[in-house]
């Protein structure tokens, strides 16, 4: 059987690409998981109870996207948290978690015809996917630390961005946890203005932060006055409320995108169960559960800053709950780890394009700051002493 040639140019997923590594190989000690961002705080105490009142909703088809009561509570917490207004009846998506808002937007609103997609450099690997499953181009920006570790798609030549349709960004970055600035997305959003493409704005680490709280593209975009259709943002349940088996978030953006995407997902996509819809209204409308979990992670970052204090280059992110970290080569690090002290981390080339002959992420590795404290603490530990010393 014939496959699209087009996706014979995306790499191997990470994770198959890290067993095929990894597992021929035995771990040096008790096997201690930082690969996978997979948040193991407690979920919000609610969960069961809600999904328990709701299960006679099983019994019956769910509205597709998403009912009142979710709508609304995601637009009390966009107001709140963003302090912008969003009509909950034509603004707001319900989503089965994000992934599959950022594919399924792409096939939504890309235009025909080959246009350049842009996506930054390491990156979730669904965005090239997206872009190659509609025939556009992908073009893969650098993120690396001499621009922040964000994409500076302001440098590309202004032919590469008239044809642009669209420009993915993730802020808190996935890897390297870095945020885009008001002026960063103020800048971005201008470009997209002059040369006419659409951001797709993933924020599902926005509520993990140290400091102060992420400006969002939406947010930035409504401060400037800018076309509300310019910007669709994309927002998820699991890093937020360590929910990532519920598989819930939402997508938010002008009135006409909304529809384009309502559209398709009356034909191609799969609503949210009912009582999953009506757990995530209640983590929406709950901002107590996400308060702890933050203040956990403010003391993981404190542990990690302690840990490798004096280690250039190796710190607790800004924002998010990834570490990256410099090595000499990625793979190297990660077998040797694995087969010195069973920690398993993700090499960065894995996240990572090569283009002219580099590979943003090959001189470092993804550690995930998920696991219980102590869990963490001691992986940590064994990583440092293993690679830094």
């Amino acid at each position: 059987m014939q496959f699209p040639r087009r996706f014979s140019a995306l790499p191997d997923y990470a994770f198959p690409r890290l067993r095929a590594l990894l597992d021929r190989h035995e771990p040096g000690g008790p096997v201690r998981h930082m690969s996978i961002g997979e948040p193991r705080h407690d979920p919000p105490p609610f969960v069961g109870q809600v999904l328990a009142d709701s299960l006679a909703d099983f019994g019956r088809y769910p509205p597709n996207d998403g009912s009142d009561a979710l709508r609304q509570a995601i637009a009390g917490w966009v107001s709140r948290r963003y302090g912008i207004p969003l009509d909950a009846d034509t603004q707001i998506l319900a989503l089965n978690g994000t992934r599959e808002g950022l594919f399924n937007a792409a096939v939504a609103l890309c235009p025909e015809g080959g246009p350049v997609v842009l996506t930054p450099n390491p990156f979730y690997q669904v965005y090239a996917v997206a872009a190659l499953a509609v025939g556009a181009e992908p073009r893969y920006v650098p993120a690396t630390s001499q621009t922040g570790f964000l994409p500076d798609y302001a440098a590309l030549p202004a032919a590469v961005l008239d044809r642009t349709a669209i420009a993915y960004l993730c802020s808190p970055s996935n890897p390297q946890g870095a945020v885009a600035s008001e002026d960063y997305w103020r800048d971005l959003i201008e470009l997209a203005e002059r040369h006419d493409f659409r951001i797709f704005a993933d924020e599902c680490y926005s509520e993990i932060y140290r400091n102060a709280p992420p400006p969002g593209a939406l947010e930035v975009a409504h401060r400037m006055g800018a076309d509300p259709e310019r910007v669709v943002i994309f927002h998820s349940l699991s890093k937020r409320s360590n929910l990532p088996g519920l598989r819930s978030g939402f997508a938010a953006g002008g009135p006409r995108t909304i529809a384009r995407m309502k559209q398709l997902r009356n034909y191609a996509g799969a609503p949210l169960p009912g009582p999953i819809q009506a757990v995530s209204a209640r983590a929406w409308a709950d901002e107590a559960h996400v308060e702890a979990s933050r203040l956990r992670y403010a003391a993981k970052f404190d542990t990690v800053d302690a840990i490798f204090d004096g280690i250039d280059g190796c710190a607790a992110p800004e924002a998010g709950f990834f570490l990256w970290l410099p090595v000499d080569d990625g793979e190297v690090a990660t077998l040797r780890l694995w087969r010195e002290t069973g920690v398993r981390v993700l090499p960065g080339s894995y996240l990572s394009r090569t283009v002219d002959g580099a590979t943003p992420g090959e001189n470092f590795i993804r550690v995930a700051l998920v696991a219980q404290e102590d869990e963490m603490r001691r992986g940590l530990i064994q990583l440092r002493d293993c690679l830094y010393r």
